[in-house]
């Protein structure tokens, strides 16, 4: 009798958790669907957000995507207005100013941590992406890919996980101005030049030059934002 109410309460246990999960990976895959659209301007900054049309559109009821606003809301994407509704974030030049010397912090630390500690192959795998990248300078959506993908392997190998979270957090609202900033005339060619210098000092373990270089880069890349 007791093995049997254990099975019981072992598959009760079971539906309820996959009643639980069901809707969080729902409202996940919506928060990623608008995110993208974000990123890609389909959903322009400042743009109401129709949740009764993207409701319909996806075939999903409102309960799950205003739990995938909220997320984009925490994320600072989405800006939720009394009364009013969802509206994708407009960045405004303090926004970009706060985000940008935060960014300039934590990565120039992190550069400073991956001289010192990097092992030789960390670093030939930096060295490979700033190659890709290099390569990538006429592609836009795969530069802007692979450029992302170096600066969060840089932090990944610096090892700080909650500095991970906090940058990932701040590069997603960069993104809503970065994109655009990054192709400005010449504005390629300078980012590939800051990156070669980074690139070198960090092989050198230069950690007070890698510092700086870093710190350099979101200079520029504010200057270019603005």
């Amino acid at each position: 009798m007791i093995h049997n109410y254990e099975v019981k309460i072992r598959a009760s246990m079971t539906r309820m958790a996959a009643l639980t999960l069901a809707p969080r990976a729902l409202y996940e895959e919506v928060a990623e669907l608008l995110r993208e659209r974000i990123f890609a301007r389909d959903m322009e900054p400042g743009a109401w957000i129709d949740e009764i049309r993207i409701a319909e559109e996806l075939g999903i009821s409102r309960t799950p995507l205003r739990e995938a606003l909220k997320v984009l809301a925490a994320e600072g994407l989405v800006t939720m207005k009394v009364r009013r509704g969802a509206y994708v974030t407009e960045v405004s030049e303090q926004d970009l100013r706060e985000v940008y010397h935060l960014l300039s912090l934590l990565e120039s630390d992190a550069a400073g941590e991956v001289a010192h500690r990097a092992s030789d192959e960390e670093l030939l795998e930096l060295q490979a992406l700033h190659a890709e990248l290099e390569a990538a300078s006429d592609e836009r959506a795969r530069f802007f890919t692979i450029n992302e993908q170096f600066h969060m392997r840089l932090l990944e190998i610096a090892g700080n996980r909650w500095r991970d979270q906090v940058v990932a957090d701040l590069r997603k609202v960069m993104k809503l101005n970065r994109q655009a900033s990054l192709f400005k005339t010449g504005r390629v060619q300078e980012s590939l030049a800051e990156h070669r210098a980074l690139m070198e000092a960090l092989v050198r373990r230069d950690a007070r030059r890698s510092v700086e270089r870093m710190q350099a880069h979101f200079a520029n890349g504010l200057e270019a934002a603005g």
